[in-house]
């Protein structure tokens, strides 16, 4: 696609794909640059960032060439950018300057799509977000009471932008994206209406842009671009993943699900490692050999159940404790992440037990994790796949094999991780049947992960930590090339008294049945949460939705061929295939599946009526009733146990969403 630098008075502009970019003016300047002085401390993932820059400089005379402009402040040339393809490098000119704010154009009423996985915002427009991988937080609201409290314990209660997969990408409706391609700090900041800003701690930055008649191709280019995912493997679409961690136990319970009539796909035991107790509830082992005690003869039980098409799933994260086995065989041979004064193994405290940070810098390191804990320990057992857990925590003070700084690695950590996960399948042959699912991720996480989930979720209905968040998290994910997400079936954090409610249960069954993988989660307290075989009704429950979602699977398997060739989405934005309607660009608490389903999820406590966007021409007919309606906004009824959920009558897959009804009721 064309692009380049034309001269105007006072400044230039920079067009891209009949598309104007970058407009630069002596007042208005396109770039401005400083030199940085970070702050940054860490609590168990959650991190506090601040940045006191100096010698702040607008440059505002420039010399104007076909392919590159050079920028000067004073006579003295300040910085340079340049076009080469679709690639544009901003270049800081002057010693000791690494802080780029590049401000690219805005059209009026534009708007903007991006930033990774976003939980509060689909649309980006009027906020700042800043593209760093972390521990979400949890309330993820300064307004609330929850939390104000797990800020005042150790800077836990996030805020809207925090997010376990950031990405410096962004889509906006002119159709056009633009992706920061470096890992380090970096800022997508929108509220200002007039340019798209995206600031950069780096001396140099490419910005790499791409263009499109409509938004099915822009995410297409980007699918391709990051890396796009293999098809789901029709065990993981045919039925719902049971988790549960009572060790032994859980075979026991698993059979009651089965007898409540629950399409069983796989269980997934995250505690087969063991368990440890802590303030926060029940946590894991982190020593990823599978224990003797809590579950003996497991490699035949895995066996016992894949005789009975049922897979067996496990868990692993990329740091090991300190009163682990493995712990000391890497210590000895050198697989952990150093402190930077000295040869000692830099800890960090995960909450009441220390780990040692492996250091995925090194060759021999990801070899060693790949072949012998998740080989070894985990596939030559028979695990079918696991929740790859973390990725966020890298500080940035240690020191790395390979010499490079932690400030630009820390986002790239989780992409190292997947990456170590997908050659631990890729050395079985198992790529495309064992599933990993990571929570975790930045630029380039797409070509090793197989699927996303949303991560930790409060138990409740709250704007910004609770059931919602997670179709944002889908929608947003699913536009920068990650085709396939899910949740924790009932969420996860469980605190200060915040418990499950068989509604949010019920209504979560509801949700997770239209996504590509179902899986259940007990939380971090299970003990004092309600389980969906807690009480007949709730394994009820649950047994009916997951034959909705075992019945959809010829259509998940469609999903999956578009999803490959052509890099969309499993569950997508109303805009992507109704681009035209700007009313629907900023709604995210609803998502077509597929281009022939809509679901609108009840995501309110209490809320029996929902509105509803039904959109394009023709008419979208009533899951459930089977009554037709025609395209616009419709408020319907939505009691529990019946979700709005609308399909295209003229698909080619009707006659298997007109049955839905009768597998509900059966």
């Amino acid at each position: 696609m064309e692009a380049a630098f034309s001269s105007v008075e006072t400044g230039f502009d920079l067009h891209f794909a009949g598309r104007l970019v970058l407009s630069h003016r002596a007042d208005r300047p396109a770039l401005a640059m400083a030199r940085g002085n970070p702050a940054i401390a860490m609590y168990r993932g959650n991190f506090r960032i601040d940045d006191t820059p100096s010698g702040q400089s607008e440059p505002a005379e420039c010399r104007v060439l076909p392919e590159s402009v050079t920028l000067f402040d004073q006579g003295r040339p300040a910085a340079r950018l340049s076009m080469a393809g679709h690639r544009l490098t901003a270049e800081l000119l002057r010693p000791g300057y690494d802080r780029i704010d590049l401000r690219f154009h805005a059209e009026p009423g534009e708007a903007v799509w991006g930033g990774g996985e976003q939980m509060s915002y689909l649309t980006l427009n009027g906020r700042r977000f800043p593209m760093w991988t972390s521990e979400p937080g949890v309330g993820r609201d300064k307004s609330t009471e929850l939390t104000r409290q797990m800020d005042e314990a150790g800077m836990a209660g996030g805020d809207y932008w925090n997010t376990n997969y950031p990405q410096p990408t962004l889509l906006t409706s002119r159709w056009l994206a633009l992706h920061l391609d470096a890992s380090c700090y970096s800022v997508i900041d929108c509220s200002d209406p007039a340019t798209h800003r995206i600031e950069a701690w780096a001396a140099t930055a490419t910005f790499e842009l791409f263009a499109a008649e409509e938004p099915q191709d822009l995410v297409g280019q980007l699918s391709a671009r990051f890396g796009r995912q293999p098809p789901l493997p029709d065990w993981a679409i045919g039925g719902t993943i049971v988790g549960l961690k009572d060790g032994a136990r859980s075979f026991e319970r698993l059979e009651r699900f089965i007898a409540a009539g629950t399409a069983v796909s796989g269980l997934w035991c995250e505690d087969w490692a063991g368990i440890r107790e802590t303030s926060f509830g029940r946590r894991l082992f982190w020593d990823w050999r599978r224990s003797h005690q809590r579950y003996p003869d497991l490699p035949e039980r895995i066996a016992a159940l894949a005789s009975r098409g049922i897979r067996f799933l496990g868990y692993a994260n990329p740091y090991l404790a300190t009163d682990g086995i493995l712990f000391e065989e890497a210590a000895e041979q050198g697989h952990f992440c150093l402190r930077q004064e000295s040869d000692a193994i830099y800890l960090v405290d995960f909450g009441e037990f220390d780990c040692g940070v492996i250091d995925f810098t090194r060759e021999q390191t990801r070899v060693w994790f790949a072949e012998k804990v998740l080989g070894r320990e985990m596939l030559d057992i028979g695990m079918a796949g696991w929740m790859a857990d973390f990725g966020e925590y890298l500080p940035t003070d240690v020191r790395l094999a390979d010499g490079s700084d932690p400030l630009e690695a820390h986002n790239r950590w989780p992409v190292l991780w997947a990456e170590v996960n997908a050659r631990a399948a890729e050395s079985r042959g198992k790529t495309g049947d064992a599933v990993f699912f990571m929570r975790a991720g930045f630029s380039g996480v797409q070509a090793h992960c197989p699927l996303l989930w949303a991560g930790d979720q409060s138990v409740d209905f709250t704007r910004h930590d609770g059931i919602g968040t997670v179709i944002t998290a889908a929608l947003s994910a699913g536009l920068v090339g990650n085709a396939y997400s899910h949740s924790d079936c009932g969420g996860y954090t469980s605190l200060l008294g915040n418990v499950r409610t068989e509604e949010l249960l019920q209504r979560w069954c509801e949700l997770a049945a239209f996504a590509p993988v179902m899986r259940s989660h007990e939380g971090n307290r299970p003990d004092d949460n309600l389980q969906y075989d807690s009480t007949p009704e709730l394994l009820a429950c649950f047994a009916r939705w997951s034959r909705v979602h075992a019945h959809l699977a010829p259509y998940v398997r469609r999903l999956c061929e578009e999803a490959v060739q052509g890099g969309l989405p499993a569950q997508r934005p109303l805009f992507l295939h109704y681009p035209h309607d700007a009313s629907l660009w900023t709604v995210q608490d609803q998502y077509l599946y597929g281009a022939d389903l809509l679901v609108a999820p009840v995501i309110e406590a209490g809320a029996e009526m929902r509105a509803v966007v039904l959109p394009g021409e023709g008419p979208w007919r009533h899951c459930w009733s089977g009554e037709l309606f025609a395209p616009g906004t419709h408020t319907v009824t939505a009691p529990i146990g019946q979700p709005p959920v609308f399909y295209r009558p003229d698909s080619a897959f009707a006659p298997l969403f007109a049955g839905l009804a009768g597998v509900l009721g059966s």
